[in-house]
């Protein structure tokens, strides 16, 4: 049996399914490495295994889309997350001091009428 789990950041959406007869990380059909060029992406991706001593016993087939490489690269964290507390609820008192059961909620803001973005106003000119 497959565990699953779902992970957001952002704008991006990640599906995250845990096969024990595995090891390898694999990211929309590619190597971890390969899909995560930077190493901050793969150590941010790689630190739920790491906290849990999971780390080349389990392999995570990942399927995220949406957002930017930085935003998937939390997507797919936090669906780690969610899919070794499906495997294992033990491991919840491990993840909760690190911080990685929280979704990052942080989106942009919206653009409001008048502005030039959300929050800048149009060059103000006396004359």
């Amino acid at each position: 049996m497959l565990n699953r789990g779902t992970g957001k950041r952002k704008t991006s959406i990640a599906r995250v399914f845990i096969d024990s007869k595995s090891d390898k990380v694999m990211v929309n059909g590619k190597d971890a490495k390969d899909y995560f060029k930077r190493s901050t992406h793969l150590n941010e991706i790689m630190r739920p295994l790491l906290i849990t001593k999971q780390d080349g016993k389990l392999g995570i087939v990942a399927k995220v889309e949406g957002g930017g490489i930085s935003g998937q690269a939390g997507a797919v964290r936090h669906g780690i997350t969610r899919a070794l507390l499906d495997l294992n609820p033990a491991f919840r008192e491990v993840l909760k001091p690190e911080g990685l059961i929280t979704r990052d909620s942080r989106k942009v803001e919206r653009k409001k009428p008048g502005l030039k973005k959300s929050r800048r106003s149009p060059q103000f000119s006396k004359r």
